[in-house]
């Protein structure tokens, strides 16, 4: 039989060359009586490789990334994006064929060049010095939710009674919202996170809450004041634009502080000596709270799409491919900080990645370290006796959703 000489076999790269394994499916369920630390299956597929295929509740054959150095990686690479609608979306439960495009000022969810001119204008807004102003407010804040907990005690839900407010109103006071309409802002605001408001209830908290940013902008450019969106009205930002960065600030600044300040004082009363130093170091406060970060990485998970053939960790990730970020085993990764599964506030937590790399980094992080930075010491100094008002197993958890923490935490102190 004749056969025609078969071509030279093209030239394969170590990366394609690489074993791959099945795909896995993205380990949601953490371990059982350890609720701040992530799914124990996150730090087996780590020790194996930094990114593996994974595949996608949608049946789409992406990757993986659980290292700490893929991750970085990752997020500092521009041939990677950030666009929903290029995305799958890589938790169960929650059939999404497709996800729509970001809403108009949804800065996570675009690329450059409009990411660009967004983050130029908001970027100098959210200055250090900006945020050492807004630190006495802080302070005043707190003092007066800690006198209103000491009133009504010896028992609150730390979450209704002071992990909410705090970002709320420190939100309020960023973007200028009147004493007048506070009260408004966070009724709307508490339904929107709250653990028995239905669908129907957050849309309508939701809808709601962007028609108060509404006019909130048009009240800003008859008659501005000294805050972030008075600042704006001078850019060439529009109505529509102003109204959807006010509401996308808002949703990412309360939600993530709020839950940062509940599940952080859960795991601080479960690490009772942590507790104790956090108390007894006033000087220990800016650690603890990168430590915090690091440990209980809230903001668990994110997803990037390739624009184009990459290569890396030795894997050759394909142009339009998934990949999902698990930024809870990179802050756990060993290769990156030792003992990673101990909390302790001495560590010098640099370098975590609680708050995202590269040019999508959390534009609010100074005003989110401000508030934990002095929320938290202030709780464990008034409260010295400060415990759990329920078995830590009966805390009920936010498990299956995008930002990680506890629906309500209830505490007592006192004898």
């Amino acid at each position: 039989m004749h056969h025609e000489p078969s071509a030279p076999a093209p030239r394969r790269t170590a990366a394609e060359t690489a074993p791959l394994s099945e795909p896995v499916q993205l380990p949601t369920a953490r371990p059982k009586g350890c609720p701040f630390d992530p799914p124990r299956e996150l730090a087996d597929l780590r020790e194996q490789r930094g990114i593996v295929r994974m595949r996608y509740p949608d049946g789409h054959i992406g990757w993986l990334a659980t290292s700490h150095a893929a991750v970085r990686s990752l997020t500092a690479d521009p041939r990677f994006s950030s666009r929903y609608e290029l995305m799958h979306y890589p938790f169960p439960g929650m059939d999404l064929a497709e996800i729509p495009p970001a809403p108009v000022g949804d800065l996570t969810g675009i690329d450059q060049p409009e990411h660009t001119r967004y983050r130029r204008l908001l970027a100098g807004k959210f200055t250090v010095r900006r945020m050492r102003e807004l630190t006495a407010r802080v302070e005043q804040i707190t003092t007066e939710h800690l006198d209103a907990m000491e009133r009504r005690g010896p028992s609150v839900d730390l979450v209704e009674a002071y992990a909410h407010p705090v970002p709320a109103l420190m939100i309020c006071e960023l973007l200028g919202v009147p004493h007048a309409d506070r009260a408004v802002f966070q009724r709307h605001a508490a339904t929107l996170s709250g653990v028995d408001s239905t669908r129907e209830e957050q849309f309508a908290a939701y809808t709601a809450l962007q028609e108060v940013v509404h006019d909130l902008v048009l009240a800003k450019r008859a008659r501005p004041t000294d805050d972030l969106l008075s600042d704006l009205t001078t850019s060439d930002l529009t109505d529509e634009e102003l109204a959807g960065i006010g509401s996308f600030l808002l949703a990412a600044g309360l939600d993530t502080t709020a839950n940062m300040i509940g599940l952080g004082t859960f795991a601080l009363l479960s690490n009772p000596e942590q507790a104790v130093a956090l108390r007894s170091e006033p000087d220990l406060a800016d650690q603890a709270v990168e430590e915090l970060l690091r440990y209980l990485s809230i903001a668990h998970t994110g997803v990037r799409a390739a624009l184009e053939d990459v290569e890396l960790d030795g894997r050759l990730i394909r142009a339009g491919e998934s990949v999902t970020i698990s930024v809870q085993a990179a802050n756990r990764d060993p290769a990156r900080f030792a003992d990673p599964d101990t909390l302790d506030l001495h560590r010098k937590a640099t370098g975590h990645l609680a708050f995202g790399h590269g040019v999508h980094q959390c534009l609010g992080q100074q005003l989110a370290r401000v508030e934990m930075r002095v929320a938290l010491p202030a709780l464990f100094t008034r409260f010295p006796t400060l415990r759990l008002a329920v078995p830590p197993e009966e805390v009920p958890l936010r498990v299956g959703m995008d930002v990680y923490g506890v629906h309500r935490l209830p505490v007592t102190w006192g004898a």
